[in-house]
């Protein structure tokens, strides 16, 4: 899956979660593109079984989109988690660069930066549903960190 198609399924995730619902023009919006775009990232999303989504209508996630979804989520917070609060980057830098890197190391590196993060802080706490998506960060874990 391409690194934008992954940008899509995370969208649709962190709006279904935080709206209860997700809609093309929600997403454009949200992506700063255009509803063909979103209209042609559905279409695959949908042809590769992560998504269910008839024109016009609610768009639903397979238990693979959501799995997916997850997953990318916990590698970017793994990511930006380690280069945060054991680095010590700059917070929006870590957000940017963490985006970058999950698509630049494999599995393996992701895992192990989760793994070394744990021993510092406690990375599960970071999980949830509850993001925020102009910040891509769970709301509680912001209010929790600050």
């Amino acid at each position: 899956m391409t690194a934008s198609l992954e940008e899509y399924l995370k969208t649709i995730y962190i709006l279904y979660n935080k709206k209860s619902i997700a809609r093309v023009t929600d997403i454009a919006l949200e992506m700063k593109c255009t509803k063909p775009s979103v209209n042609r990232a559905l279409k695959v999303l949908k042809e590769e079984g992560y998504i269910d989504y008839k024109a016009y209508g609610s768009i639903h996630m397979t238990r693979n989109g959501e799995d997916l979804a997850k997953k990318i989520i916990r590698s970017q917070i793994a990511i930006e988690s380690f280069l945060t609060d054991i680095l010590k980057v700059d917070e929006n830098v870590a957000k940017e660069e963490a985006k970058i890197m999950r698509y630049a190391v494999s599995e393996d590196t992701i895992k192990k930066f989760e793994d070394y993060a744990k021993k510092f802080i406690n990375i599960e706490e970071k999980e949830c549903s509850l993001y925020d998506p102009q910040n891509e960060r769970c709301i509680n874990c912001k209010k929790r960190k600050k």
